[in-house]
């Protein structure tokens, strides 16, 4: 799936109620999405989380965590952000969960993880560019 794919489909996830997302976030065109929206983990780190969780695509969470980064303002906008990068990870899990062969409790200890490292290491990104 090419960037811009995961970015409509983040877009239609959002839409539809499925996963939640700023009115910015869906109203935006995909070329502001691709300037913002880089997927799972910093742009600029040494280690990028894989965008799955054992066959549960997450990157469109992670699309939807870095426009909230870009446009948040202070720590309650980090904190929000974080919060529903996890519930979105979450949400997409359970919507996987029928198909049998998905570990959905390691899946969701694992996003649990995810969750942790952005609250913990989240900060020079979510700072970045910001006066």
């Amino acid at each position: 799936m090419t960037k811009r794919e995961s970015l409509l489909r983040a877009q239609s996830l959002a839409k539809s109620g499925v996963l939640y997302a700023p009115v910015s976030f869906m109203l935006a065109s995909i070329a502001q999405l691709e300037e913002i929206c880089n997927g799972c983990g910093a742009a600029d780190s040494w280690f990028r989380p894989p965008a799955s969780i054992w066959g549960t695509c997450i990157i469109y969470a992670c699309h939807i965590h870095d426009w909230m980064y870009n446009e948040g303002v202070d720590d309650e906008d980090k904190q929000v952000a974080d919060r529903s990068m996890k519930h979105n990870m979450q949400r997409l899990i359970r919507r996987d969960a029928h198909k049998w062969y998905k570990p959905t409790k390691l899946q969701y200890a694992r996003s649990i993880l995810y969750y942790e490292a952005v609250v913990n290491y989240g900060g020079p990104a979510f700072w970045a560019g910001k006066n």
